[in-house]
Order: structure tokens, then sequence, then C-alpha cells
């Protein structure tokens, strides 16, 4: 893949929010089928598109690619031929690969997630400074939009707050707030309790007053804090699950245990490959029956 063709490539994933990895070749010695400046893309799934390696190499850079999806940080992958175990280092790893018949490898692995969305309902000045702040650090923020949002903020000072919030549970948005007084806050979940369409359990989702209790008193210090709050409500709850993973019983790697690595059945239990060489040992060492 060129990086021309990987950039256009990042730009649709981008668009269509959805989480990959870039992979670059940054040192490949000979002879190595790869060159540096070699990249592609892996996708969620541990799809490669574009070469970054041979088979061995590529069940590599799919687990470890798999590990900065979760991790969020971007890692230099180490290839070397061998047996045993590399070094770990802060920001790299090196992986011993016996399977491995051209020269060692650098391929740098960076993460690419979409940013989490915020939904924020009005056009008040603590709407405004939710916009903006929450751009700053790192949000999309959009006005009354429920897609895959991470949380919804009603502050419209009474314009159809119960409708959004209404809609906001019944998405399911992990957090839900609205900005209002101690006094007028419980009035609306009162108001949503009339409808009779929610449960309590719903009900009691809803952050009001939003934002956390810091003695915010301008639009800009309770944009903050109820910021802070989506920040503790969304880190609680983000759990992104780690790559299964296994030993090729042929040659002893660490392997992704799921599609796209090859495998096959025996006994009732899958074993995980490498690579096809590996798999075709593995299927020829079958006992004859």
């Amino acid at each position: 893949m060129k990086r021309s063709d990987q950039a256009r490539r990042a730009e649709e994933l981008a668009a269509a929010r959805e989480p990959f990895v870039t992979a670059l070749v940054v040192r490949a010695q000979r002879p190595s089928s790869v060159s540096a400046g070699d990249c592609g893309v892996v996708l969620a799934d541990g799809t490669i598109e574009g070469f970054v390696g041979g088979a061995c190499a590529e069940s590599s850079v799919r687990l470890h690619a798999l590990r900065v999806l979760e991790t969020g940080e971007p890692l230099v992958l180490r290839i070397v031929p061998g047996d045993e175990g590399g070094p770990a280092e802060e920001g790299a790893v090196t992986v011993q690969n016996p399977c491995l018949s051209g020269g060692a490898l650098e391929i740098f692995l960076e993460p690419r997630l979409p940013a989490p969305r915020v939904c924020v309902v009005g056009d008040t000045p603590i709407a405004q400074a939710l916009v903006s702040l929450g751009e700053r650090l790192g949000y999309e923020v959009g006005i009354d939009r429920l897609d895959d949002d991470v949380a919804l903020v009603v502050a419209s000072h009474g314009r159809d707050e119960e409708d959004s919030l209404e809609r906001a549970l019944r998405s399911g948005v992990p957090y839900v707030g609205l900005v209002a007084s101690r006094r007028r806050g419980p009035a609306v979940l009162e108001e949503l309790r009339a409808r009779g369409t929610l449960t309590e359990a719903d009900i009691a989702r809803i952050h009001t007053p939003a934002g956390l209790d810091i003695g915010a008193r301008t639009a800009e210090e309770i944009a903050l804090s109820i910021l802070a709050e989506i920040v503790s409500v969304r880190r609680a709850r983000e759990t992104v699950p780690a790559p299964a993973t296994a030993i090729d019983p042929v040659c002893g790697m660490e392997v992704t245990a799921a599609e796209p690595s090859p495998h096959a059945e025996r006994d009732g239990e899958t074993a995980w490959f490498c690579g096809e060489d590996c798999k075709r040992a593995y299927e020829a060492d079958v006992p004859s029956q």
C-alpha cells in the first residue's frame, strides 16, 4: 500500500468512525520482503490491508495492533528472528519470531480512535461553553444529535427538556445531564415520571444539576464541571477487551486467537497459528487412523 493510499483509506475509516491502526515499516533488514516506507492499516477485527511483512510478521503485527487499539498508545514493534522473548521498553516491544525468514523489522503502530461524541441541547451560554471547551478536550460536540454519543447534556433552560432527556435515556446514552437549579431539576424529573414511559431506573440515570460540585459559577466553569463528570462516567464504563491470544503449537509464537489468524480443529479444540506453514505442519502431524 502506498502512503497516499494509506492516507485515503485512513480518511475513509475516520469518516465512518471506525477504529483502526496505521502500520508503517520504519526499518527492514535484508533479506526482508518489505522495505522501509511500506505501510498498511489494521482494522478492529484484525484484518490487515496493505503489506507490512510476510505471513509470520503479519501475525505479530495483527496481535500488537489490536493491543494498541486496547491501550490507545502508539508502539514500535520490533520483529527479529529467534526463539526467545525480547526485552520490553517503554513505547516499544521486541518479538522474536522463530519462523521469520527475512531480516529484522521495525514497524510503527499508531491507533486511530474516533473522537467521543457529546450531544448538547440548547444555545445558552453554558451550551456554547460546552461546545468550545469540549472540542479543545478532544470531544466531537454536536447540537441536538444522538448517534453513538457518550453523553447528552440538556442546557436549554426549559425548552424541549423532557423530550431530549427521554430520547437519550431510550437510546442508552451513558451520560445524561440536565443543567437546572436544585429546585427546577427535580420538577423536570417529576414531569418525566408523570409521562409513565420511563422506569425509575431510567430517571435515576439523569445527572441534575449536571456536573461535579466544584463551586462553579460562570458558564465556562459550569461547562468544565460537566465535562469533568462526563470524563469520570466515561472512564468508569470504558472497557476495551484485550485480544484473545493462543500459542502456536508448532513454532511457539503468541498469536491472535481469532479470525483472520489461520486455525485448525483437533479433538474438539481449536489450534491457532502464525501462518499457513505452521498450520500445514500441524495438520501433517495428525496420526493415521
